[in-house]
C-alpha cells in the first residue's frame, strides 16, 4: 500500500498534468478563435493578370510590399501567360455581363486600351476618382480622360530606335532622317514582320499614320483604310534597303538579335526590352536607344476594377498604392518600362537613367483595322 505522502505526491502530479493540458486546450482554443476571426475579418481579391514571365515576376514582388502595409487585404495572383487565355478572361467578363450576374471572381484585370474600349462598349469597367484613389493625382489627366477613368495606367513603354552609337555616331532625329538613313545604308536597317511582334507594327503604322490626320491613329473606321497608299508605297520602296534586301525577322527578338552580332546598325526595338538587354549585357555596350519626331507608338498597361466587383474597396487600395511612388520605382526597375505616374515624382536618378528613351509617344487604337494593314502588309511589301 502507498503511504500518505507517496499518495499526496501522486495526486498533486497528476492535478498539475489536468492544468496544464486544460491550459493547452484553452491556448489551442483561443488560437483557433484568433485565427477565424482574422480570416473573417481579411478580404482576398483575384487579380488577373497576362503577358511574359516578367509580368507575373513583377506581381510577385508588389503583391507581398502590399499586404504587408494592408494586413486585411489578400491578393489571389492569376496569371495567365501571354497567349493562353487572356481574352478569354475579359470573355468571361462579357459573358457575366450579358447573363445577368451580380457579381465575378475578378476583382481587377490587367489589360490594354483595346480591352477597355470593348468594356466600355458593354459596361464592364467601373469608373475611378480620387475619393477611392486618392494618388490617381499622380497621373497625367489627359491620359486619364482618354480612357474616360475607367482605368489606371500603372507602366509603359514604347518604340524607339535601337543603334550601335560606334556606327551611328549621329542618329536619326526624324521619320524622314530615318528613312533617309536606311537609303543611305542598305542592309544596315531591320524591322520585324509586323504581325509577330510590336516593335514591327510600330514602324510600319507610324510610315502609314504619318501621312494621315492625327486624330486617324484613333479611329478603327474602316474607311481609314483607303488613306493608307501613300505609307505603303513609303514601305515598298524601303524595302530593297532593308536587311538582306527584304528579310523581315520573325518577332521583336528577331531584329534585336541582328544588333546584337552586328549584322545590322540600327531597329526599331521595344524600350522596356532594349534597356533589359543592355543592362543584362545581352546587347552590346555600344547600343544607345533614341526616339524620333513624329514618334513611334507605344503605350501603358492598364488596370481595370470591374463593375460587378464586390470587392471594389480592397482592388481601389491595391490600385492606389501601385500609384506610389515606392511602388513605381519597383515597376520601372523590374520592368525596364515607364512609370504610370509623373516622372517628375520619381527619382532624378530614375529620370536620368530613362532620359534617352523618356520622350512622348504616340498611342495607336484602330480596332480591327490593325489586322488589314498586316494582311495588306503580306501582300504589298513582303509578297513584292
Amino acid at each position: 500500500m502507498l503511504n500518505k505522502a507517496k499518495m499526496s505526491i501522486l495526486l498533486m502530479v497528476g492535478l498539475c498534468m489536468v492544468m496544464a493540458l486544460a491550459g493547452c486546450g484553452g491556448k489551442s482554443a483561443t488560437n483557433e478563435a484568433n485565427a477565424s476571426s482574422s480570416s473573417a475579418n481579411t478580404t482576398e481579391i483575384s487579380l488577373y493578370t497576362s503577358g511574359s514571365l516578367n509580368v507575373k515576376e513583377l506581381w510577385e514582388t508588389l503583391i507581398p510590399e502590399f499586404e504587408k502595409a494592408n494586413p486585411t487585404i489578400k491578393v489571389k495572383l492569376v496569371y495567365l501567360p501571354s497567349g493562353t487565355g487572356g481574352q478569354s478572361a475579359l470573355d468571361r467578363l462579357l459573358a457575366a455581363k450579358q447573363s445577368g450576374q451580380t457579381n465575378v471572381d475578378v476583382d481587377l484585370y490587367e489589360g490594354s486600351l483595346d480591352d477597355i474600349t470593348k468594356g466600355n462598349k458593354n459596361g464592364i469597367w467601373a469608373k475611378l476618382d480620387t475619393a477611392s484613389v486618392p494618388n490617381l493625382k499622380n497621373i497625367d489627366t489627359s491620359i486619364l480622360k482618354q480612357v474616360n477613368d475607367m482605368a489606371v495606367p500603372y507602366r509603359a513603354s514604347s518604340v524607339v530606335l535601337a543603334y550601335n552609337s560606334q556606327n551611328v555616331p549621329n542618329p536619326p532625329k526624324t521619320a524622314d532622317e530615318l528613312y533617309d538613313w536606311i537609303r543611305q545604308h542598305p542592309g544596315k536597317f531591320a524591322y520585324n514582320d509586323p504581325s509577330t511582334g510590336g516593335a514591327g507594327s510600330s514602324f510600319v503604322t507610324t510610315a502609314i499614320y504619318n501621312f494621315l490626320p492625327p486624330e486617324d491613329m484613333n479611329s478603327s473606321d474602316p474607311a481609314i483604310a483607303q488613306k493608307w497608299d501613300q505609307g505603303f508605297n513609303l514601305l515598298k520602296q524601303l524595302g530593297p534597303s532593308m536587311y538582306q534586301q527584304g528579310i523581315y525577322p520573325k518577332k521583336n527578338q528577331g531584329t534585336l538579335d541582328l544588333l546584337a552580332n552586328g549584322e545590322v546598325d540600327m531597329v526599331p526595338a521595344w524600350s522596356d526590352m532594349a534597356l533589359e538587354q543592355i543592362n543584362k549585357q545581352l546587347l552590346p555596350d555600344t547600343t544607345k536607344l533614341t526616339q524620333i519626331s513624329p514618334a513611334f507608338t507605344g503605350g501603358p498597361a492598364y488596370l481595370m476594377v470591374p463593375e460587378m466587383s464586390t470587392k471594389k474597396e480592397a482592388a481601389q487600395k491595391l490600385l492606389d498604392y501601385i500609384l506610389t511612388p515606392e511602388a513605381q520605382t519597383i515597376v520601372v526597375n523590374k520592368m525596364y518600362g515607364y512609370p504610370g505616374i509623373k516622372w517628375d515624382l520619381m527619382s532624378k536618378e530614375l529620370q536620368d537613367k530613362f532620359a534617352s528613351v523618356s520622350a512622348s509617344y504616340r498611342q495607336f487604337n484602330g480596332g480591327d483595322l490593325q489586322q488589314e494593314i498586316y494582311k495588306r502588309w503580306q501582300t504589298d511589301v513582303a509578297g513584292q
